[in-house]
């Protein structure tokens, strides 16, 4: 999934920059990892749930933790993007987190904007849960 090799071969691909990526954590069904680079990280998380009710209550909790700031179309069933630039998406019971908030303003080769590699890299989660 979000931390599996394909994943990771796919990540370093799109933003031209090869991740360590830390040994996955799975605590109250939130899978988790961080994506180490020389110059900051990317954390990635989804968290798997029991029913739609559970789901969309949780995406609106990080709205209101996060700060949604506005949804973002073609991603999942429902997507925003946080204040710092992180990008959430819901599909089916999970709800992925793609959190930039440690990377430097511009990131990757050629160089993008921390908001612009969140939104990437959660098309790149989302075309590996689609079996891309």
């Amino acid at each position: 999934m979000v931390c599996a090799s394909k994943a990771q071969g796919e990540i370093n691909e799109v933003l031209g920059v090869t991740a360590t990526v830390q040994t996955p954590t799975w605590v109250d069904h939130l899978y988790s990892c961080r994506y180490q680079y020389s110059t900051g990280s990317i954390v990635l998380s989804v968290k798997e749930l029991s029913s739609w009710t559970e789901t969309k209550a949780y995406f609106a909790m990080l709205g209101d933790q996060l700060g949604d700031v506005g949804p973002l179309g073609n991603l999942g069933q429902g997507a925003f993007t946080t204040s710092d630039g992180s990008v959430v998406v819901r599909k089916d019971w999970k709800v992925l987190l793609v959190d930039i908030s440690g990377l430097p303003a511009q990131f990757g080769v050629p160089p993008t904007s921390k908001a612009d590699v969140a939104d990437t890299v959660s098309d790149v989660i989302l075309g590996c849960w689609a079996g891309d």
